[in-house]
């Protein structure tokens, strides 16, 4: 699975707005503080086994409520999506992307339609749910140290906290005598947090007890209907200033207090507002009221919903259709490729039709 670290790379200057709201935002990733139970703080690795996700491969939408704009690549590219480098060969790349495309092309007239992407669409998404299972069963291990199939909320929280640098022999004594943890608040918020979502991935009879499927849900709840009800309570939460349950446009394209801190970056940020109002006006707001509720949202976000892919499909192909044909072709697709692959292929018009 692509790191967050890469993703934030990934967006640019154009998008440095997003990753001030990412870097305010990610609570995760910032160390505890101020307790005398702290060691030297675990790496990146260890930290990323056990926590849930800001970023959700091959889904429209962040934890944080932000649009994933690697999105187009990741159901696109799938696995390969990571051998696309600014800096690779661009023949290389080109007959990369022409291998995807006759894959995409089933019937092999060299263009593709509609109901073509959208069948590929939902192969990678599906690619990025089996991807999730697989890694869950490693990250599933390393929070179950008695190896017992189920995980309790005291062996996760002993692990969180020392992915966060507090010694573990310590706070696992702590715990298991009941004493006080002088935790500061930042983390004692961020730990609230995850036991609110332990709670939602633990299914009936609740136990809280986890076991591999459930963990599943708690770290990817994009792949779990009931904890996908949740993400959305909590994104709406997170963008609901009026407290109505419902997003107007203005909410959902508002940035947090204190993000833009001057004119120059509220212009670099124009763009991305663009694309969050595209985004509410066209997709999410199906019935076009001017109001997305949690119904329309968590339609929105599932990841495996067929409608949603043929409508994707077809905003990907008209992203490239020059020639008004409702169909990608090899040249249009090696034109568009930033689009497609976030790596610009240098000559792609002039060598589109050598790849064949």
């Amino acid at each position: 699975m692509m790191s967050r670290q890469a993703f934030l790379c990934s967006l640019g200057s154009l998008y440095l707005s997003l990753l001030f709201v990412f870097l305010l935002m990610d609570v995760y990733a910032r160390p505890a503080n101020n307790s005398a139970l702290k060691e030297k703080p675990a790496d990146n690795k260890d930290e990323n086994e056990i926590l849930p996700p800001d970023h959700l491969n091959g889904v429209k939408m962040e934890m944080d409520g932000h649009l994933n704009k690697e999105f187009h690549q990741e159901v696109f590219l799938g696995k390969e999506m990571e051998e696309f480098e600014e800096d690779s060969e661009p023949r290389k790349n080109r007959k990369k992307l022409m291998v995807i495309f006759s894959k995409v092309d089933i019937n092999n007239d060299k263009k593709i339609g509609a109901k073509e992407m959208q069948r590929w669409i939902m192969e990678k998404t599906d690619e990025h749910f089996q991807e999730a299972v697989e890694e869950n069963k490693m990250h599933f291990r390393a929070v179950d140290p008695d190896g017992d199939g189920h995980v309790s909320w005291d062996e996760y929280k002993i692990k969180f906290l020392a992915s966060k640098g507090f010694n573990e022999k310590e706070i696992a004594e702590k715990i298991r005598n009941n004493e006080e943890l002088k935790i500061d608040e930042e983390t004692q918020e961020v730990l609230d947090n995850l036991k609110d979502r332990w709670y939602q991935a633990d299914n009936p009879p609740p136990d809280l007890l986890l076991n591999e499927e459930e963990f599943l849900s708690f770290l990817h709840p994009e792949h779990s209907r009931g904890m996908l009800k949740f993400m959305v309570k909590e994104i709406i939460r997170d963008l609901d200033q009026d407290g109505d349950k419902k997003l107007t446009l203005s909410e959902f394209i508002s940035l947090p207090v204190g993000t833009v801190e001057n004119q120059q970056a509220q212009d670099i940020d124009d763009d991305w507002v663009k694309d969050r109002r595209k985004e509410f006006e066209e997709v999410i707001d199906a019935n076009h009221d001017g109001i997305v509720t949690m119904e329309e949202l968590e339609e929105y976000m599932g990841p495996m919903n067929e409608y949603n892919a043929l409508n994707e499909a077809k905003q990907m192909i008209a992203v490239a259709d020059e020639i008004q044909n409702h169909h990608s072709e090899p040249e249009e697709i090696l034109k568009y490729s930033e689009y497609f692959t976030d790596s610009k292929l240098v000559d792609c018009v002039r060598n589109g039709h050598e790849e064949f």
